[in-house]
């Protein structure tokens, strides 16, 4: 448990449920604050965790599906490939759907962004150097401010190394490379149609 109100990398990836790689990689790119000791072990204060997992929480309800009827379906690509990148962004452009499109190359990246730009869907892929993508797909699972996220796996593995590292988690859509696009179009139309505008009552 953090002590005198300050944590160590270890308490803070207890607390939001990540590892203590991802936790680190947080600091250093300044999303989380922190220093070091004399001896380079960081350390830091509660009050930052409090303060990025509010930022979860916020982005959340700012972004929560059909509070804005005007706003795109945010959809988020995690996906390492380059080549990959270019074919979805080709596809999935052509389909006219009311959506913005983002995309990240790791999961530290999906992680940030997560936090500051709440999407509708994600769409991530599992094998992934240092935070892989079911390490995201878990600390959106954990929030139940972001219960409202749509999540896809898009992957090559098999079921049995998909069973391996876990399963697929409930309530996540499995998409099996070589992507059946027909598939994929149809899920995301579904997911943008939650964002249809509601009458707001009298």
């Amino acid at each position: 448990m953090p002590s005198s109100n300050i944590c160590t990398t270890q308490n803070v990836a207890q607390m939001l449920g990540i590892s203590v790689t991802s936790v680190q990689q947080l600091v250093e790119a300044g999303v989380i604050e922190a220093w070091k000791t004399g001896g380079g072990h960081r350390r830091i204060p509660l009050a930052a965790v409090e303060a990025y997992k509010a930022s979860l929480a916020t982005s959340s309800r700012v972004g929560a599906l059909g509070m804005f009827p005007d706003k795109k379906t945010s959809i988020l690509v995690v996906e390492d490939n380059a080549m990959q990148r270019a074919i979805y962004e080709k596809q999935i452009s052509s389909w006219n759907l009311s959506a913005e499109l983002r995309f990240c190359e790791n999961g530290y990246q999906a992680l940030v962004e997560i936090a500051t730009h709440r999407p509708g869907v994600l769409l991530a892929d599992i094998v992934m150097e240092g935070i892989d993508g079911y390490e995201v797909i878990n600390t959106i699972l954990g929030y139940p401010h972001l219960a409202a996220v749509n999540i896809a796996i898009l992957s090559s593995l098999s079921p049995a190394e998909l069973k391996a590292r876990g399963g697929i988690p409930d309530g996540v859509v499995f998409f099996s490379k070589p992507m059946n696009y027909d598939e994929l179009r149809g899920y995301l139309r579904a997911c943008c149609a939650q964002n249809t505008p509601r009458v707001a009552p009298n």
